[in-house]
C-alpha cells in the first residue's frame, strides 16, 4: 500500500519571504534555562507545585497564561490580578539570572547581514518590555531595531497579536512573513497570523513537537536559514 500523505516539505519549497520575524528567547539568544529557573523559583516561593517538563513545554506562551495553567495542575485558580502578579514576579527572578545571556549560533552574523539588506526584519517576543534590553543587547544590535515586545499587545502567544503587530510595523503583510521560533507556541501564533513558521529546536521543545504545532519547516540551526537566505539572494555575498 503506497503512503498517501504528502511529502514534507523543505525551506527550498517555501514561497519567498517578504519579512522575517523572529521570536528571541530559544531562538536568537540561550535563555530558555533561565526563563524555567525563574518560573520554578516563583511558583516554589508562591506555594504552587511546579513540574519542570511542563513548565518547560509553556515557555513562550503568554505569562499570564502560564502561571495559570501550571496553577490549575493543582486545583487553583488564578484571578487576573493574581496571574499578573506572578507573571511579574517570575519576570524580576528572570532579570536577577539573565545577567549575560549568550547569542545562539549564528544569531548575530545573520542579524548583521539582515541589517544590510533589503530584506525587513523584526523581533516579537512575549517577554515584557524590561526583560528585553539584555538579551537584545547581547545580539549587539543597533539602538531602534524593531522589537514588539507583550506590554504592546493585548494578547501575547499563542494569539498572532504581536507577529500581526510586528508584519504591521515592517509594512509586509502576515502571510508573505516567515516568523522563526523555538516554541509550540511561536508556531501556533505564526500559524493563526497566516505566516510561514520556521521551526528551531533550540529551546524547550522537540523537532517533531515543532512540526505538530505547525511549522512549515524545522532547521536545526539558524545557520540553515542563513545558508538558504544567502542562496535566495536576499543576503550579501560572502566575503
Amino acid at each position: 500500500m503506497t503512503d498517501a500523505r504528502p511529502a514534507r516539505q523543505g525551506i527550498t519549497d517555501l514561497a519567498e519571504p517578504a519579512g522575517l520575524i523572529f521570536d528571541l528567547d530559544g531562538t536568537l539568544v540561550d535563555t530558555v534555562d533561565a526563563r524555567i529557573a525563574a518560573w520554578l523559583q516563583t511558583f516554589e516561593e508562591v506555594g504552587i507545585p511546579a513540574d519542570r517538563p511542563h513548565v518547560a513545554g509553556l515557555i513562550g506562551a503568554d505569562g499570564k497564561r502560564l502561571a495559570r495553567e501550571v496553577a490549575e495542575v493543582s486545583g487553583r485558580r488564578l484571578s487576573d490580578e493574581v496571574a499578573e502578579a506572578v507573571d511579574r514576579r517570575a519576570g524580576e527572578r528572570y532579570d536577577d539570572i539573565n545577567t549575560d545571556p549568550a547569542p545562539l549560533p549564528g544569531a548575530r552574523e545573520l542579524l548583521a547581514l539582515l541589517h544590510g539588506s533589503d530584506l525587513p526584519w523584526a523581533l516579537a517576543t512575549s517577554s515584557r518590555a524590561d526583560q528585553v534590553t539584555v538579551s537584545v543587547r547581547a545580539l549587539g544590535l543597533a539602538d531602534g531595531a524593531p522589537v514588539i515586545d507583550g506590554s504592546q499587545v493585548n494578547e501575547a502567544k499563542p494569539a498572532p497579536d504581536l507577529l500581526i503587530n510586528a508584519a504591521d510595523r515592517i509594512g509586509v503583510p502576515g502571510h508573505r512573513c516567515w516568523y522563526v521560533g523555538d516554541s509550540t507556541w511561536d508556531m501556533l501564533a505564526a500559524r493563526a497570523a497566516r505566516m510561514l513558521g520556521i521551526g528551531l529546536p533550540t529551546g524547550a521543545v522537540s523537532a517533531a513537537s515543532l512540526q505538530v504545532a505547525g511549522a512549515s519547516v524545522v532547521l536545526a540551526s539558524l545557520t540553515e536559514l542563513t545558508a538558504e537566505l544567502h542562496r535566495r539572494g536576499h543576503l550579501a555575498a560572502r566575503p
